[in-house]
């Protein structure tokens, strides 16, 4: 066993810990509420979010420290799901009025990527996306695209995986006007990340909206073109990439698609299973909105998701994701105007897509606050299977002021996921985490260490606080 990397103090702490771990919330429950320190009038806090571990990050696109619109960005500790902790406010050391800087966020270990899909840098919106490390809060670098121009927005959607990042310029004009892009980096030196591809539609169009959003997960990557009209105006499409090659895979398209569906105005992916949303979808009322599951190895659609309560104008499907790294088997998907709690009050879903032909509704989330107007379900992420903390954004929630803004944890832990159980005895206990204790330091490699929770490529603290935290009988 390696305990040398182990203080007296650490021990003491985890002696301490150990008899305050709380109890395991159930499937949907609410955690916890997020607001920033320093949240105000109209700073959209909860536009986007994402999650990693016990590391979540929110975007306030509107917040106003470097001007009007200028944007910004939160990071918080989630490694006690019902006490979260903010981190860092993230700010771009170039930012400026109307930057829209976290209008897209993503994160992977201890970076993350912010998406100001308004910077000038190349020309009048032309956008940029800056990597952070989460550990500091200090910004690493700014992404820009080789051959960035004006309107471009350069950043609406941003996503990493391991070693890569990718960004969308939705209005890009290669194809036509707006036909729209996405970029591939890579970020293995975060402080001198290098573009490797300029994604494409092989059939790009003008005003398909290609890159409106994006995802990316081992080596491969998933395009969203809300506005391609295949299956009718704006009835959408999405495309597949092999990002060792930049080449294109697939095209997606739905079995029932028609016009004004906006399929692949958001995407997500895991390991052979993409989500896609299609929240102008019409098959429980007009504009009620969908998801569908589709095979990356052959681009077959594998099932249609529907809320259980789905309803006209609930625009579920405007934000969809899956839990993450391959092996995952929970989706969440956003109706952002969903009307249980009030008109545009919104709600999110839970679905087990351990056998994604047969996808099973688990749970519908809303806030333990919800009311008229807040737009929950905006925005959606969820770490993996086991750890299970999904968090919604509610950006014109008015806790501090007119659509200030929220975001909220929720337990999304599959039933009878338990990887804290390192032992497999169906407890997480001494052996357990003498099991941590052992492999504590570097992994031998990135995914190969059972106890590295975060994924983060060592075991450390945060893994040791989310064994501690599920001390006792597995779900």
């Amino acid at each position: 066993m390696k305990y040398s990397r182990m203080t007296a103090g650490s021990l003491a702490a985890v002696a301490t810990v150990l008899s305050i771990a709380p109890a395991q919330a159930d499937l949907g429950d609410q955690l916890a509420k997020l607001l920033p320190n320093d949240g105000g009038f109209n700073h959209q806090f909860g536009w986007s979010v994402a999650i990693s571990g016990p590391t979540a990050i929110v975007g306030a696109v509107w917040d106003d420290d470097n001007g009007t619109g200028s944007g910004s960005a939160y990071l918080f500790d989630t490694s006690d799901p019902a006490n979260p902790t903010q981190l860092f406010k993230l700010l771009p050391n170039d930012g400026a009025a109307e930057d829209q800087f976290g209008v897209s966020v993503a994160i992977s270990g201890t970076t993350a990527i912010v998406g100001a899909w308004r910077d000038d840098d190349n020309g009048t919106d032309s956008g940029s996306a800056y990597l952070f490390d989460t550990t500091t809060g200090a910004q690493i670098a700014e992404l820009l695209a080789n051959d960035g121009a004006a309107d471009d927005r350069f950043g609406r959607s941003v996503a990493l995986s391991g070693t890569l990042a990718i960004v969308g310029a939705p209005l890009d004009d290669d194809n036509g006007a707006n036909s729209g892009s996405a970029y591939v980096f890579d970020i293995s030196d975060p402080a001198n990340p290098a573009q490797l591809f300029k994604l494409l539609a092989d059939d790009g169009a003008a005003f398909d909206g290609f890159g409106v959003s994006v995802a990316i997960s081992g080596t491969t990557a998933i395009v969203g073109a809300w506005q391609d009209d295949d299956n009718g105006p704006t009835s959408g499409s999405a495309y597949l990439f092999d990002t060792t090659t930049g080449r294109q895979i697939a095209k997606l398209l739905p079995n029932d698609g028609a016009a004004v569906d906006r399929f692949g105005l958001s995407v997500a992916i895991s390991g052979a299973t993409a989500i896609v949303g299609a929240w102008g979808d019409d098959d429980n009322g007009n504009n009620s909105g969908s998801a569908y599951l589709f095979d990356t190895t052959t681009g077959a659609q594998i099932a249609e998701l529907l809320p259980v309560d789905g309803a006209a104008d609930n625009h579920f499907g405007i934000s969809v994701a899956i839990s993450p790294d391959g092996i995952g088997t929970t989706a969440i998907v956003g109706a952002r105007w969903d009307d249980d709690n009030g008109a545009e009050s919104g709600s999110a879903y839970l679905f087990d897509i351990s056998d994604p032909a047969n996808p099973v509704q688990t749970a519908k989330l809303l806030p333990n606050d919800g009311a008229r107007g807040p737009n929950f379900g905006q925005s959606v992420a969820i770490s993996p299977d086991g750890i299970g903390t999904a968090i919604v954004g509610a950006f014109w929630d008015d806790d501090n002021g007119y659509a200030s803004g929220s975001a909220y944890l929720f337990d999304a832990a599959a039933p009878g996921t338990c990887p804290w159980d390192l032992d497999d005895s169906g407890d997480v206990g001494v052996k357990d985490l003498l099991f941590l204790l052992g492999a504590w330091g570097p992994c031998p490699k990135k995914g190969d260490c059972l106890a590295d929770f975060d994924d983060s490529g060592d075991v450390g603290v945060k893994d040791l606080l989310f064994l501690l935290g599920a001390w006792g009988p597995c779900p």
